[in-house]
This record gives C-alpha cells, structure tokens and sequence, in this order.
C-alpha cells in the first residue's frame, strides 16, 4: 500500500481523520513503526475522547486528506478476492489430477487443504455479511429519526415557531446527514450482496457455478437497484413525501 512505503507520515500528525463519507472521526495523534522502520500502525485520537489504533492497511493518506476505511468493508472486500482464489486454485487441482499429472494422494492432501482454507473463509464470510447487517440496521434507524426531525422541523417552521435563518441552516444539516445515511447503506447492501454471491458460486461444479452466480448476480442487480430507489426521497433536496408515514409507524411521538 502507498501509505507503507512513504518515506515519511509524520506531517500528518494533527490532521483531521473522515471516514469515507467525509464524516469528521478525529485527529491524527501517532503513527507506528516496527523495529526496521517501517510505518504499520495509526493512532487516532476520537472526537469523543478516545485513543484508538488501527492497521496501516484502515486509512488512506495524501498530502491533503486522512481517511480512515470501515474495517468491515476492508475485509469484506478482501473475502471477495481470497475465496474466487482459493476455489480457482482447488479447481486448477482438479484439473491437473484429471489429467493424470498428480498423484492421487498428492491431489487428496492438496484438495483437503484447500477445502480447509474455504470453509474457513466461508465461515468468516458469513460473520462479516452479519456485521455488515448491523450496519445497515444503524443506517435505516438513522435514515428513520433524521425523517422524524425533518418532518418535525417543517412542523415547527408552518406554525411560525422557527425563524427562516435557522430553519434554512437545520434543513440543510439534516438533509446532508440523509444524503451521507443514505449513500452508506446503500454500499453496504451493494458490498453484502458481492459477498453473498460470492459464497452461493463457489460450488464444486465449474458449469453450474458460472450460470447459478449470474442468475444470483441478475437478482442481485434487481434488489439492489430498488433498495437504491426506495431511500431516495430522503436524500433529494426537498422534503421526503409522505411525511405523514412518520407519524403512521410512530403515533406516540407525536403525542408527546
């Protein structure tokens, strides 16, 4: 990675730290060097106080900005190049043995190892799609309460009760904090779809994986694109319609 092999991060010691939505997540304190003198670690002190480290291979760094990478994402997309791999290598096995170029205890080891490997990744996998479900679940239920103060702020401002100034600098703070919300769910249900159909091809038949993956890539697309366009109302410029769902799946907020 570029950040590995500069010669010299120091100068981004105080730097403000977003993460890949240009939220503000801290500052840089210190980086980590090993004993040849290579950089391999971040510290990064939070907004709320705390001194957290991280992998060098978790942040972006130029000579403008420090970005720090979602540690899920990071894995997730490396679980989408190491299991295509492993099974690739497994079937290339396959292959050679059927060909007669490998004996068969040799073919039996390599096979096993190899099945071992992928049972491994697959199980991580599968533990990776569930936290990136967490993940989604914080994006809807931030989606769903910055709806409710958006709808609340129109209330306030019809009736007369907030000024234009103020109305104005709130819809715009809201609105950005949609757009951001609405953006990272999005990616996040793109990357556990990727993830998922990786894990429904990689089957020991070469022909039915390829037409299985595109039929589980083809329904993908499809869901994907209408989870696009279901959160879009939010983000656009204008107030999301209808407003009145709010109150429907919460009455008791607007009784308090």
């Amino acid at each position: 990675m570029e950040n590995a092999t500069n010669p010299n991060l120091f100068p981004s010691i105080g730097k403000e730290v977003k993460d890949e939505y240009d939220r503000v997540i801290g500052k840089v304190a210190y980086f980590g060097v090993s004993p040849n003198g290579q950089f391999n670690a971040i510290f990064i002190r939070q907004n709320d106080g705390r001194f957290v480290k991280y992998p060098l291979d978790h942040v972006k760094i130029n000579e403008y900005d420090v970005t720090l990478l979602s540690p899920v994402r990071v894995r997730a997309n490396a679980l989408c190049n190491e299991i295509p791999l492993i099974w690739r290598k497994d079937q290339a096995l396959k292959e050679l043995s059927d060909k007669g170029k490998i004996p068969p205890d040799m073919y039996k080891e390599l096979h096993e190892s190899f099945e071992g490997v992928l049972n491994q990744l697959k199980s991580e996998a599968q533990a990776t799609i569930e936290k990136i479900d967490e993940q989604i679940n914080r994006c809807t239920n931030e989606i769903q309460e910055l709806n409710y103060a958006l709808v609340n702020l129109e209330i306030e401002h019809e009736i007369g009760k907030i000024e234009e100034n103020a109305y104005q600098t709130a819809f715009n703070i809201i609105q950005e904090c949609l757009k951001r919300a609405n953006s990272e769910k999005n990616e996040l249900e793109a990357l556990k779809n990727k993830l998922s159909n990786i894990m429904l091809g990689e089957e020991p038949k070469p022909q039915e994986t390829v037409e299985a993956a595109e039929t589980v890539t083809a329904t993908a697309v499809v869901e994907e694109e209408s989870s696009q366009e279901a959160p879009a109302p939010p983000s656009s410029p204008t107030l999301p319609e209808p407003p009145v769902i709010v109150y429907v799946q919460n009455p008791e907020e607007g009784e308090g």
